[in-house]
């Protein structure tokens, strides 16, 4: 969550578009994204730049040589952000809308990238040279706001920030996934340079963007000094599904923006039978919707043969498990429900991840973890698929602290658990003499099975009584006896008063 100064200017912002006659919230948020993406654009090309240099690699701008839009040739460098944000308004407006937007729906060269997918119907909708101003103004104060910020990800905030003033978000269950508790799960998976990495409701690409920022900080020179592991982390390792158009396109813009040239990021209900990926992908990280709309028909068969249901929910995890090739891995977020729910179809995956598959670990996380967009309890599982079992013991850790208050607030404290999660889960072996009172302990399979495969951690949480010691009492009735008189001797000296 952002506060102070850099909220009252994202609000100040947001209001500029509402006074502007742009009202509805999705629309605010694509013109803001565009407007985000153009900035962003010049400075990951100065960037890229710089490590190119460094790397003694060649690289082209995308600003450097002369662009054709319409029937018209302009040099690149009058497309850069850093170029047209000191024009007049009315020139600036000029190239906004007739050069900048169409070089930014024309961006990428494979016409069937998800990028050139999805910007092809986007519009500039911003309607008067003076309020586009206005807001170069505004976001250029906000970007000089979020560069004094070092060492978090204060664009990714911001970004969460306006995300979360779409109104219409939560109908369908879903609600962002903040950026700490995406980053501890993609360090508790530590992705390789050969990954095939989806997210099947990616949203935003929130998880993807993370895992290849992840991969860039851990495994640059093996990625990038690697001509075919390059084009694969390029082109070929980022797999994300929506079924909102606005998503996918902010999603694609965000994927490119943090240097992932061709994300396949597609339209597709991933709960029915157009979705026909199996046996496919070596990672999943997601927090898919947990409620919602969901048309029973068109569920495909497969996930109904492993839990007969329509929520949401459990047949996510039936979809993972079909995704996933064997040796694949999953992170995903669920809600509480999950763990301990009754329902035949609830056992069902549960007996399933379980019996037939290696479950790793259960991570509990507090409800305000999602405030101030929801209140659901929820937690992280991390299971492998085997096809043949494999789950031997449950690794289970009671998250108390995230480093950020659980209220509506979210500021930020010392408490945090994230740090210990990632140590612990990395070396598991280390847990088995762990007692049942700690906050992570192991549980063998057997006893899981033994409780209806229940996964809730106070199922197997001791709670340690300390015995309180009381003095006699005697005393307690000399402490009384001694308050009685002082009481009233007060009310003996007010009588006197009046």
């Amino acid at each position: 969550m952002i506060t102070g100064e850099l909220k009252n200017k994202v609000d100040a912002l947001w209001n500029i578009f509402w006074t502007g006659g742009i009202t509805n919230p999705l629309d605010v948020v694509e013109q803001m994204t565009y407007l985000m993406f153009v900035r962003d654009l010049d400075d990951a090309d100065n960037l890229r730049s710089k490590e190119a240099i460094m790397l003694d690699q060649p690289y082209d701008s995308i600003f450097s040589e002369e662009v054709a839009i319409g029937g018209r040739t302009i040099k690149g460098s009058e497309l850069k952000w850093s170029t047209f944000h000191d024009y007049p308004a009315e020139k600036m407006y000029a190239v906004v809308q007739e050069w900048v937007f169409p070089f930014i729906k024309s961006l990428h060269g494979d016409k069937n990238s998800a990028y050139a997918k999805y910007m092809d119907d986007a519009i500039f909708k911003i309607p008067t040279p003076l309020m586009l101003s206005k807001i170069v103004d505004s976001m250029d104060g906000i970007y000089d706001l979020m560069g004094k910020k070092k060492g978090t990800d204060t664009k990714g905030d911001v970004y969460e920030y306006v995300l979360s003033k779409i109104s219409t978000s939560g109908i369908n269950g879903q609600f962002r996934t903040p950026r700490h508790i995406i980053r501890m799960m993609v360090e508790l998976m530590d992705p390789g340079p050969d990954e095939i990495v989806c997210d099947p409701a990616c949203g935003t690409s929130g998880f993807l963007v993370a895992a290849g920022e992840y991969l860039k900080e851990n495994r640059k020179q093996e990625i990038f000094f690697d001509r075919r592991k390059k084009d694969h982390f390029l082109n070929h390792m980022f797999h994300g599904f929506d079924m909102d158009r606005t998503m996918l396109r902010i999603g694609a813009m965000n994927m490119m923006t943090h240097g992932i040239d061709n994300p396949c990021i597609e339209y597709r209900d991933s709960l029915s039978d157009q979705n026909g990926d199996k046996d496919k992908y070596s990672l999943i990280l997601a927090n898919p919707p947990f409620k919602g709309s969901l048309d029973a028909d068109i569920v495909s068969a497969d996930l109904l043969k492993v839990c007969k249901t329509k929520k949401t929910e459990l047949l996510f995890l039936a979809l993972f498990l079909r995704m996933l090739r064997v040796g694949g891995r999953c992170a995903c977020i669920v809600p509480d429900g999950v763990l301990f729910g009754s329902s035949t179809a609830h056992k069902a995956i549960r007996r399933e991840l379980i019996e037939n598959n290696r479950l790793e670990a259960v991570i509990s996380m507090p409800s305000g973890v999602f405030k101030p967009y929801a209140g659901v309890s929820t937690a992280i599982m991390i299971f492998t698929k085997t096809g043949h079992g494999g789950t031997d013991k449950v690794w289970f850790y009671d998250m108390q602290a995230d480093g950020f208050s659980l209220d509506d607030k979210r500021a930020p404290v010392p408490e945090n658990d994230i740090p210990d999660i990632v140590a612990r889960f990395k070396n598991l072996a280390a847990e088995s003499d762990r007692p049942r009172t700690a906050q992570s302990f192991l549980v063998p399979k057997a006893e899981i099975a033994q409780n209806d495969y229940d996964l809730s951690i106070n199922k197997y949480k001791q709670t340690e009584y300390k015995p309180v010691q009381y003095p006699p009492t005697a005393d307690i009735l000399a402490e009384l006896n001694a308050l009685e008189q002082q009481i009233a001797a007060g009310l003996k000296e007010l009588e006197g008063m009046v």
